[in-house]
């Protein structure tokens, strides 16, 4: 039952990325790598945003190289919006822990509560340059931090 239903997630994949790939968005990946360069490669980060070509559909937990460093990436889905969580460490074997969140998700399924709440969450839009795209400009969302008091 679960290999079967492993492959259908499989096809399922391929169909999004194949669908995926003739929309004029750029790629979740090449935005993922321009925000984390333009921030001059920051020890962490997150932020989500929705206006993308998912290419990096049912990766969960993973490294991704973007310069001189690795960064961890925790990454969820809430539709309409794709949640990351950068953190700058070195390289580690995530397979069984991608496979474990990819269970978790499956599990939990996204509630309506959820896309809710990350509909209000945004509370300040930051426009960065992506290159070579028909759209040069991407909002990204970021969640609201509280003020830090001493």
């Amino acid at each position: 039952m679960y290999r079967e239903n492993l492959r259908l997630l499989n096809k399922f994949r391929r169909l999004i990325v194949s669908i995926a790939y003739y929309s004029t968005k750029p790629t979740s990946s090449e935005v993922l790598t321009s925000y984390l360069v333009q921030c001059k490669e920051p020890p962490w980060t997150s932020y989500f945003y929705s206006s993308v070509k998912d290419d990096q559909f049912g990766m969960s937990n993973f490294n991704w190289k973007v310069g001189k460093s690795n960064y961890q990436i925790l990454r969820t889905g809430c539709f309409p919006y794709i949640k990351y969580h950068c953190s700058k460490k070195e390289a580690e074997d995530l397979k069984s822990s991608d496979k474990f969140m990819r269970v978790i998700k499956i599990a939990n399924l996204v509630t309506i509560q959820c896309e809710v709440e990350a509909l209000h969450a945004p509370s300040c839009t930051e426009f960065k340059h992506i290159p070579c795209f028909i759209a040069n400009l991407m909002a990204h969302y970021f969640q609201s931090q509280p003020p830090l008091t001493p």
